[in-house]
């Protein structure tokens, strides 16, 4: 098996109708789909991972025609579970739907990148050659590393707390660890609004148990 990360960037940046509201809600930033599924009915649920207030968000979701229920789970300081449960809504439809047809893992979290979001699926190569050609034309797909599935390597990253998980993907997204060195902690720090010290400290314990599990 292999598994295939892309990013896609729809034209508006959001991959369902519902997110569209969460992106234009003042103070409310997304981080992270934890968890997606399609169910039989057609519908859809999506637990995100966001940082801000959830009543304001829950506000501007009050009357959404494409929501069905909503709830704010998991509150820790500025940084919040989301969960919704949606009508069918594209591009996330469409990819749910891909991915059924061709019987492919979608592998969580999926991280939110700059007017985009970035997935992990798992199939043959086969599976992922056909999913890509179904995908929607509409929606830009950026392939960014495709290689053998290892579910133990991969699944090192669920060691971490959100908060580590956080700081450590911010880090790989901004350059910290190329070579020679793109990012600072300083910059790491002002992307997502925190002390350089704080930084360090997450760094190095995600970087500790990472390295612990794999050596």
């Amino acid at each position: 098996m292999r598994y295939f990360e892309f990013t896609i960037k729809p034209d508006d940046g959001a991959i369902h109708p519902v997110d569209s509201v969460i992106i234009e809600t003042p103070g409310v930033t997304r981080e992270a789909l934890v968890h997606v599924n399609a169910l039989a009915n057609g519908t859809g649920v999506m637990l995100y991972r966001l940082r801000g207030d959830p009543e304001r968000l829950q506000a501007r979701l009050d009357g959404h025609p494409e929501l069905l229920s909503c709830s704010s789970i998991a509150v820790e300081g500025e940084t919040f579970h989301f969960y919704v449960h949606v009508k069918p809504g594209q591009p996330a439809g469409q990819l749910m739907s891909v991915a059924q047809k061709y019987a492919l893992m979608v592998v969580p979290p999926l991280a939110f990148v700059e007017g985009g979001l970035r997935i992990t699926v798992v199939g043959t190569h086969e599976m992922l050659q056909q999913a890509l050609e179904e995908l929607p034309a509409e929606t830009r797909i950026t392939v960014e590393q495709v290689g053998e599935y290892s579910p133990d390597e991969r699944n090192v990253l669920s060691l971490l707390t959100d908060r580590q998980l956080e700081v450590f993907e911010t880090a790989v997204e901004n350059g910290y660890y190329e070579v020679p060195r793109q990012a600072t902690h300083e910059d790491i720090a002002g992307t997502l609004d925190c002390a350089p010290s704080t930084v360090d400290e997450h760094l190095r314990k995600a970087e500790s148990r990472i390295l612990t599990s794999l050596v």
